[in-house]
């Protein structure tokens, strides 16, 4: 297991890892079918010189490589096995692990603030109950981003994490450009939040998230397939995903706006992989499968064997070392 470094109580957290000897190659390609690289809107991107040409050919050669070695991995809310879910700390470890794509959850503020929570409420991994002790049940909705700023996102998973903030997307974003990383974007429960998805293109626009080739950085994914659709309809360049296990025959409507199916691996079979693959999907390309969350190697070698295309984890070293890459 890494050893962590505490992180300072406040600003943006870096959390170091020792893997031993383990070499920590990324595996996987560029989550072709998830919008990773919420590919440019328009389509002439500023040129690559210096270091972004080198990024750049970094990535091309990252996807190649990919391809080869099988399942991409996504490390699931960060490195949420090492660090508190979807907080910079989880982003962190990831890196420090080699892990280019991390998944994140999406929410909204009463004030409208794009923030990263997994639960509709701030109980389970915040401190709310103890700062503001009468406003039961604590819902994300409920509280401004100022309030929520106030909040420990960290202590409840280890003392070293005392003080973690719960992040805006914007913070988020630019710690993934710093790191060198990839987003897999999910939209929670956007059902109770409207017109959530138009202020996560303006927001994912305005840090420069939309340039680029579809699918090279950045996907956007949710349970709700009415809110897949609308990201699809406001950005169309935007890979996306479909979280769930729709039926086979009901997949080639799915297509017309998403590039991935993205189920749970307890539902998988390899002809079910097969038969998503099978499909076209919004960009033209065979349907992709990132299952999630995959956990401990063995489970991970039985997936892989199913043919998917990408594999979700809170343990990215674990399940790399048991796929040997």
């Amino acid at each position: 297991m890494p050893k962590l470094r505490k992180p300072a109580p406040k600003g943006r957290i870096s959390v170091l890892v020792t893997v031993g000897a383990l070499a920590l190659l990324v595996p996987g390609g560029a989550l072709a079918v998830s919008a990773s690289s919420l590919a440019a809107e328009s389509p002439e991107s500023p040129p690559a010189t210096g270091a972004s040409a080198a990024s750049a050919a970094v990535v091309a050669e990252g996807a190649a490589a990919d391809q080869e070695r099988g399942p991409r991995l996504v490390a699931h809310r960060g490195a949420s096995g090492y660090a508190p879910e979807n907080t910079l700390a989880a982003a962190d470890v990831a890196h420090e692990l080699d892990t280019e794509w991390v998944e994140t959850d999406v929410q909204q503020t009463a004030d409208g603030e794009l923030v990263l929570l997994h639960d509709t409420t701030l109980s389970r991994t915040t401190d709310v109950e103890e700062v503001f002790p009468d406003r039961a049940p604590w819902n994300v909705s409920d509280f401004t981003a100022e309030e929520i700023a106030q909040l420990d996102a960290g202590s409840w998973f280890g003392p070293e994490f005392a003080g973690e903030p719960v992040p805006t997307l914007g913070d988020y974003l630019d710690l993934l450009e710093e790191n060198g990383q990839s987003l897999l974007l999910e939209i929670k429960s956007p059902e109770l939040y409207p017109g959530i998805e138009e202020d996560i293109v303006a927001e994912l626009r305005e840090e420069g998230w939309l340039r680029g080739r579809p699918g090279d950085r950045l996907v956007v994914q949710s349970f709700n397939a009415d809110s897949v659709r609308t990201v699809h309809e406001l950005v169309p360049r935007v890979v996306t995903g479909f979280l769930g296990t729709p039926a086979l025959a009901d997949v080639p409507e799915y297509a017309e706006f998403v590039d991935q199916v993205n189920p749970r691996y307890r539902d998988l079979t390899a002809e079910y992989v097969a038969g998503i693959q099978a499909v076209r999907g919004a960009h033209g390309r065979p349907l992709e499968v990132y299952s999630w969350t995959i956990n401990d190697a063995a489970t991970a070698t039985t997936v892989a064997g199913l043919g998917v295309d990408g594999i979700i984890t809170d343990f990215p070293d674990r399940v790399r070392a048991g796929l040997g890459d």
